[in-house]
C-alpha cells in the first residue's frame, strides 16, 4: 500500500475520472484490511498520547466529500482509540447570519486546533469554493468569468491561510474522499428505505446528486489550485469505505510517525519536586504500609 499514490502533486491539473473509486489501492481482502486497521489505530493511540504531552504541534484534519461519501465513518471509525479529550470535531453546514459577517474563513479560524491537539473538520471552509460555487453557477448571478476569478482569488487565500498554520507548526491533512454517483446513489436509497439512517437524509444530499457534474467539476478545479507543498490533498477511494478508512488511518499514522516518539523530558526541578512530592505521600502511608528501610 504506497500512499503517496493518491496524494495530489502540487501544481498538478486533475481529472477525477482517472481516479478509481472502487480502487482498492493494493489492499488485500477487507478482513485483512481491517486487521491492518485496527493494528494502526493502536500506533495511533499511543503517538496521539506522546503528541498530546508534547504540546509542540497541531494537527487538522479536513474531510471533503459529497453527501454519503463517508467522512462519518472516517471520525468514527479511525480516531476510535483515540484519547477523546484530545481531539476536537467540527462540522460545518450553512453558515449562520453571524458566520456570514464575517470572511469565509472565519468561523473556521475560530475553532483552530491547539498544539498537542487533533482537530477534525468535518466540511471546512472549502464550502465556499464547492456549494457556494456550484449554488451561484447554477442561479447563473454571475458572469462566467468573473466566477473563475472569484474562485482563483479564494484559491489563493486558502493556500495562504493554509501556509500561515503550517509555519506557526500546525500539521494540515486534507481528505477528500471521492465517490462514484452509482455509489452515492445506492446509499441515499439506503438511508431513505432504513429508518434508522432516515435522519441523515437531507434535501441538500438530493440536490448534490443531481448537480454532480457541477460537483465534480468544482471538486477538480479546488483539488488542483489548493494542493500545495505544505498542505497536499489526498485523494481516498470511497466506494468501498474500509479502503478509505485504512488510507486514512495509514496517512495520519505517517505524518505522527515523522515526530518526536518520546515523551517530554522532566526538568531537574520537577524531578526533585516529584521526589518530595513522593516522600511525603509515603510517609502517610499508614505503618504497616510504609516501605521496609
Amino acid at each position: 500500500m504506497n500512499i503517496d499514490s493518491i496524494k495530489i502533486t502540487p501544481g498538478a491539473s486533475v481529472d477525477l475520472a482517472r481516479y478509481d473509486p472502487a480502487s482498492r489501492c493494493d489492499l488485500g481482502s477487507k478482513e485483512d484490511s481491517e486487521r491492518m486497521l485496527q493494528e494502526d489505530i493502536g500506533e495511533l493511540a499511543a503517538l496521539q498520547d506522546i503528541f498530546a504531552a508534547r504540546k509542540e504541534r497541531a494537527l487538522l484534519i479536513v474531510l471533503q466529500g459529497m453527501d454519503a461519501a463517508g467522512k462519518d465513518g472516517i471520525i468514527k471509525h479511525v480516531m476510535s482509540g483515540i484519547n477523546p479529550q484530545g481531539v476536537d470535531v467540527h462540522g460545518f453546514r450553512k453558515p449562520s447570519a453571524e458566520e456570514l459577517g464575517h470572511d469565509f474563513l472565519w468561523r473556521e479560524s475560530n475553532v483552530l486546533p491547539q498544539v498537542g491537539r487533533i482537530g477534525i473538520f468535518n466540511r471546512s471552509y472549502y464550502e465556499e469554493v464547492l456549494v457556494v460555487r456550484v449554488n451561484r453557477e447554477a442561479r447563473a448571478a454571475e458572469n462566467p468569468q468573473e466566477a473563475i476569478e472569484t474562485w482563483r482569488e479564494r484559491y489563493e487565500d486558502i493556500n495562504a491561510f493554509e501556509r500561515h498554520l503550517v509555519r506557526c507548526g500546525t500539521i494540515v491533512l486534507k481528505f477528500f474522499l471521492h465517490l462514484s454517483k452509482e455509489e452515492q446513489r445506492r446509499r441515499l436509497l439506503s438511508r431513505l428505505d432504513d429508518a434508522g439512517k432516515l435522519w441523515k437524509f437531507s434535501d441538500a444530499d438530493l440536490e448534490g446528486h443531481l448537480h454532480w457534474n457541477a460537483y465534480q467539476r468544482a471538486y477538480a478545479e479546488m483539488l488542483a489550485g489548493t494542493s500545495t507543498t505544505w498542505a497536499p490533498w489526498h485523494i481516498l477511494p470511497a466506494d468501498r469505505k474500509w479502503v478509505a478508512r485504512a488510507m486514512a488511518a495509514k496517512t495520519i499514522l505517517s505524518q505522527l510517525r515523522h515526530l518526536p516518539a518520546r515523551y517530554p523530558k522532566a526538568s531537574e526541578e520537577r524531578l526533585q519536586k516529584s521526589a518530595r512530592l513522593a516522600e511525603m505521600l509515603a510517609a502517610e502511608a499508614p505503618d504497616g504500609e510504609r516501605p521496609s528501610a
